[in-house]
């Protein structure tokens, strides 16, 4: 018998049906033919294939695996992802299209999941593995984002350039600290930069007459109270320029925008949940020693409120940013430049246009189980000290 009758076999009996019992018939049929593997692999590297041509990225797929199955499957998944960009760039002949920098720093995250060994046996392995194209097999079309970039045979991709390696590393450090007036200091001069960053930005393409449009990312939002997570994300995005959409059963946000614009997002969200995750740990065990244990609603209370109010703080911000940059009068590197309000509504304009391309029949959604008064006023106040207000600038 081939090996490739063997894999078919076992693809008939378990791929397309979902019993435990098609399962363990396809897995037992891998697990007697070890010449099989090489082809059963093969296979697995189309599967994920596949699921680039309906729109999915590496990052993206790893989160819905990881979110429907066990580490095992996400382990062998990122074999799979690092064999196909491998495989498919020597089967070129060196001049496969090289990924996008967003795409490669994402295959740079996912070598270290599949550099971890996973130790089973034949039948568990096949049935991990058989499990796992069950979910490739369904995993449903997604609107396009970045593709990999015709730049011959070079894959590298461009460095993270010292300003948001910059603003990463303040960030960190303002997670990180306990004390909450260094915390301040450093949230500040992030804030700072990163709107002098997007300002710096918009002024040089418009000087420049950049032909650069505005792309787009996914951004994972995971459980619990996704809701309220995916509000504080709109928040992050809106004053910076972009536009968001939520994907509740896929569990990520995309956002829309230009490269800077995302980037700002991305960082400045992250650290702000981590400071409303932190701020509500807190104010959680502040009510458990009131003899309080209505924790669920409490958490869902206090983030909803972090969400609105930290929104209409940002909004506020991000005007004032604008307002003290168009009274500088000055473009990056002390050049003439464009008035900024023009160019930034013109860059409005292309984002809104490009998020209504990809997105024509969004809905909005209500956030559901806020009934917690204690929760949302703790969770408005801990936004109110949230550090995203510009300070005076202060020394490099």
């Amino acid at each position: 018998m081939s090996t490739t009758s063997t894999v078919d076999r076992a693809f008939e009996a378990a791929l397309y049906a979902d019993t435990d019992a098609a399962l363990d018939t396809g897995a037992s049929l891998l697990a007697a033919d070890p010449a099989a593997d090489a082809e059963l692999a093969r296979r697995g590297r189309e599967f994920v294939a596949g699921a680039w041509r309906r729109g999915w990225q590496p990052a993206d797929v790893v989160r819905f695996v990881r979110r429907e199955r066990e580490d095992e499957h996400v382990r062998l998944l990122a074999r799979l992802i690092i064999e196909e960009h491998e495989h498919g760039y020597e089967q070129a002949g060196g001049k496969r299209q090289s990924p996008s920098p967003r795409w490669a720093a994402q295959l740079d995250e996912i070598k270290d999941l599949a550099a971890h060994p996973t130790r089973t046996d034949r039948f568990s392995h096949a049935t991990a593995a058989l499990e796992l194209y069950r979910l490739l097999l369904r995993l449903p079309t997604l609107e396009p984002l970045d593709r990999p970039q015709e730049t011959g045979a070079s894959t590298r991709h461009h460095p993270e350039s010292r300003m948001l390696a910059r603003i990463r590393a303040l960030l960190a450090k303002a997670e990180a600290t306990e004390f909450p007036e260094e915390a301040e200091a450093l949230s500040a001069k992030a804030q700072e930069l990163m709107a002098r960053h997007s300002i710096d930005e918009a002024l040089l393409a418009a000087r420049t007459h950049s032909k650069n449009a505005p792309g787009a990312c996914r951004i994972g939002v995971d459980p619990p109270y996704e809701t309220a997570k995916a509000v504080l994300l709109d928040a992050v995005a809106r004053a910076n320029r972009c536009e968001a959409v939520w994907n509740e059963a896929l569990g990520f946000s995309t956002v829309v925008g230009f490269e800077a614009d995302l980037e700002a997002v991305e960082l400045l969200h992250t650290s702000l949940l981590v400071q409303a995750t932190t701020a509500m740990t807190k104010a959680e065990a502040a009510q458990r020693k009131g003899g309080r244990k209505r924790t669920k609603t409490f958490r869902q209370s206090f983030l909803a409120a972090y969400a609105h109010r930290i929104g209409d703080r940002l909004a506020a911000v991000a005007e004032a940013q604008v307002a003290e940059a168009e009274t500088e009068g000055a473009g990056p590197e002390g050049a003439a430049a464009p008035d900024l309000l023009p160019v930034l509504a013109a860059r409005d304009v292309a984002v809104h246009e490009q998020f209504t391309r990809m997105f024509p029949d969004t809905v909005t959604t209500r956030v559901r189980g806020v009934s917690d008064a204690a929760g949302w006023q703790q969770g408005a106040e801990a936004a109110d000290r949230a550090q995203v207000r510009a300070r005076p600038r202060l020394p490099s």
